[in-house]
């Protein structure tokens, strides 16, 4: 697996190729078709500005070709699950068979506030938000997401064809400023059920100096749906981010998650991700240390089963001294699954005394499952303390045999070291991630809402 070029990361996961019909330029066509359709017909109609913005996104999509298996990044990401899926917006009476799904839902928890959100409609309708936390003015948008941003161009000089479909396809940008103060758990939920199409969601969320907040997304499919996700995220000075990211799919289902954050000094980003269950999820987490002397944490489960597909790649840079960063990446090949893991790590000159760790686990259940693991870090500074790592192993025979020798079955013995070796990711998930029970479906306990 090639290196990640740390000044070209893509903007979000790009991956419509392959030997599937329609070829993936015609599969972009026909959802840019689509979703003039709907536009003219008054689906997803904004202002203005975001009109014109959408009209460039649908250009990017007809005119440029999307990634295939071709190229480096995506040589190990098969991607017949995603141009399998129908190439049109999910809205209108796709929407109306998700109600059922979301009926069904289990109640937020307390002190939690949460939003709903099916990449057409508004998720603040009707929403009273509490006191320090607010939405960004559409005028504001530009200053986190338009390419002149500090935070596209140093993730990306020139945005990918997939930035330009969530663009086009995701209905209103949900753009909130958190204060200093708020004492809240915000959650947000993506049920797509049974529907299919092509559900993409836009997230801007800014924390002022000083803020604090546990954030938690959900994203839930089992029929033949892409749910597309992008994220920009800034922490200013002091802000503190615990954020987790349950994706519980099932075939035919595919995601595509792209999270883009920004760090300035002396905030704390604590980032972890359990997915399983899709025929095809790709997880792009990407960081900027502004000015370094920031905090970042990441911790990654994933599961693949059957002929699944589990892919991560993630990037973090430092633009100054004194950073740190703990991440470690699990995944867990059962089945026919494939897992992959690319996570990159650039320690320029200007990024003096920072101290980075990085570690990819993984564990086969089967002959047939395969795992493949790259962490890599670009060191340019020379007064650091780095180091990376990567493990593929099965469960332990010896410690199988002691849990049999005390009578317990197999299966069982099994279990119990499968829940030991995901716990330490799930620790780091909000403390609202209970309420979905990650660790049963994981595990195969649970299964999404039908």
């Amino acid at each position: 697996m090639a290196a990640v070029s740390m000044s070209d990361l893509p903007a979000a996961g790009a991956a419509l190729a392959g030997s599937a019909a329609p070829a993936p330029p015609a599969w972009g066509a026909l959802l840019a078709d689509s979703l003039e359709a709907g536009a003219s017909a008054g689906i997803g109609a904004g202002s203005v500005e975001s009109s014109a913005a959408r009209d460039q996104a649908l250009r990017r999509l007809r005119e440029r070709p999307l990634p295939s298996r071709r190229q480096e990044d995506w040589r190990f990401t098969d991607p017949a699950a995603l141009v399998a899926i129908r190439p049109m917006r999910l809205a209108g009476e796709a929407l109306a068979g998700v109600a059922e799904a979301v009926a069904a839902l289990p109640p937020a928890g307390p002190g939690t506030v949460r939003l709903l959100l099916d990449g057409a409609s508004d998720p603040l309708a009707g929403v009273t938000l509490p006191s320090g936390l607010e939405p960004i003015a559409e005028g504001e948008w530009g200053r986190w997401l338009t390419p002149e941003a500090r935070l596209d161009a140093a993730a990306s000089g020139d945005p990918s064809p997939w930035s330009g479909l969530i663009a086009a396809a995701a209905g209103p940008v949900l753009a909130l400023r958190v204060r200093a103060g708020l004492d809240t758990v915000l959650e947000l939920v993506s049920e797509a059920g049974r529907a299919e199409g092509v559900l993409a969601q836009q997230l801007l969320l800014v924390l002022e100096p000083g803020a604090r907040l546990d954030l938690l997304q959900v994203h839930r499919a089992s029929g033949a749906s892409l749910t597309a996700v992008r994220g920009v995220i800034h922490l200013g000075e002091g802000a503190s981010l615990r954020q987790g990211l349950i994706a519980q799919g099932a075939e035919p289902a595919a995601l595509l998650a792209d999270l883009a954050v920004v760090q300035e000094p002396g905030s704390e980003l604590v980032f972890a991700s359990a997915v399983s269950g899709w025929a095809l999820s790709r997880l792009e987490p990407r960081v900027l240390q502004a000015a370094g002397g920031a905090t970042t944490t990441l911790r990654s489960l994933q599961r693949c089963d059957r002929r699944q597909m589990a892919d991560q790649h993630s990037s973090v840079r430092f633009q100054g001294p004194e950073g740190r960063l703990d991440q470690l990446h699990k995944a867990i090949a059962a089945g026919a699954g494939r897992s992959v893991f690319n996570g990159a790590v650039a320690v320029p000159r200007a990024a003096q005394r920072t101290d980075a760790a990085q570690l990819s686990r993984g564990l086969l259940l089967s002959d047939r499952a395969r795992i493949d693991s790259k962490p890599q870090l670009e060191i340019v500074a020379d007064d650091v303390k780095c180091a990376h790592g990567a493990t593929v192993s099965r469960l332990q025979e010896d410690e199988l045999f002691y849990l049999r020798s005390r009578g317990i079955s197999a299966a069982m013995a099994g279990g119990l070291l499968l829940r030991g070796y995901c716990a330490e990711v799930l620790a780091e998930l909000p403390a609202a991630a209970a309420l979905w029970q990650p660790l049963g479906y994981l595990l195969g306990e649970e299964a999404p809402t039908p």
